[in-house]
């Protein structure tokens, strides 16, 4: 078996039936891979739904369980019983196009990756918000390309909603550290630091429901800004001066605000600097519209997705100052947790 698709679950019963749905339709000889369930827990039934199920396309299946310990543990767990030469991390709210196996078989044949990764993307199904917020979270006004686009911002560092290692990675550096947010960056930058090479496989995509609700994308993009502080703590070469503009840019609203109560905004430096701030967030909000409408062709999309795309600049920029904040002061940085996939634990 060259392939284990690992997959932690945590009370995510309805999206395992949708990736399982895909999963049938998978391209490609089915001795090739096994998928491995790895349940942290579940309640909602998945594992009498599990064991019941039948394969219509002759699946490997097979599913192993724990007690709730997040999904970082359930995905070491699930290397740790993994049959394939290959170990692939894939979220639980994915689903996979019918190439998606066959594009990383083909790059591995061609190019030998030690570890790699593909892009996340939005089935046409998918509701007006999901496209928004596939748009802020994939164009490279959002993100800089650094989730799986060819063109984009300094290195590529697999994630673990599309991220595969060799089980010569794992024998040799381990399995994912304890980081509650951004294990699976800090983890591709272990693999990067122990030589290993690494790669993008850009039409090796998976369609990803991500956040269903703005509160939620909020809550997910604020950790990621904590994320970064952590990563920068443990790896303090990867910090670069492009990850602090939503912190900086906060700041200096913050500072102009200041400056327009005590001086008033007709004080003619201030004025011109909120011209600035005025048009800047128009061009960018007018940009967001039309690429994404071009994207989409759908003007609600449109839309919504400057509302994501905002969201996604203050809600990041809020988590780095939090985070930078409580490491000043020496205190271990922690994001949102509760309620963070909509239950109490995750």
């Amino acid at each position: 078996m060259k392939y284990s698709i690992i997959i932690a679950v945590y009370n995510r019963l309805e999206e395992v039936k949708e990736l399982l749905e895909s999963a049938e339709k998978l391209e490609g000889n089915r001795c090739l891979f096994e998928l491995l369930f790895v349940d942290d827990g579940s309640k909602d039934g998945f594992k009498e739904f599990i064991e019941q199920y039948h394969s219509a396309s002759g699946l490997q299946i097979r599913a192993i369980y724990q007690q709730n310990q997040g999904p970082g543990a359930a995905r070491n767990y699930g290397m740790s019983k993994a049959q394939g030469e290959y170990f692939i991390f894939v979220d639980s709210d994915c689903m996979f196009p019918p190439q998606w196996l066959a594009e990383i078989e083909k790059a591995q044949n061609e190019h030998h990756y030690d570890a790699f990764g593909g892009p996340d993307t939005c089935h046409p199904s998918f509701s007006p918000l999901l496209k928004a917020i596939n748009y802020s979270m994939t164009s490279f006004i959002g993100t800089g390309g650094t989730r799986g686009n060819k063109k984009h911002v300094g290195r590529f560092y697999p994630r673990s909603f599309n991220m595969g290692i060799s089980r010569k990675v794992y024998d040799t550096i381990g399995g994912m550290g304890g980081l509650r947010h951004g294990q699976d960056m800090d983890y591709s930058m272990r693999i990067y630091n122990a030589g290993f090479k690494v790669g993008l496989i850009a039409d090796a995509y998976v369609y990803h429901k991500r956040r269903t609700s703005i509160p939620k994308f909020f809550r997910q993009i604020f950790n990621w800004g904590v994320a970064r502080i952590n990563l920068s703590r443990r790896h303090p070469h990867t910090l670069k001066p492009i990850h602090l503009l939503p912190a900086l840019l906060i700041v200096g609203l913050v500072v102009l605000e200041l400056c327009t109560f005590f001086t008033g905004q007709n004080y003619p430096p201030v004025h011109f600097v909120w011209n600035i701030v005025d048009y800047g967030l128009m061009f960018v909000c007018l940009f967001a519209f039309f690429q994404s409408l071009f994207r989409y062709r759908n003007i609600i999309v449109a839309f919504l997705s400057i509302i994501t795309l905002l969201i996604q600049v203050f809600a990041y920029g809020f988590g780095l100052l939090w985070g930078g904040w409580n490491a000043l002061l020496g205190k271990e940085v922690k994001g949102f947790s509760k309620n963070y996939y909509g239950n109490k634990k995750s």
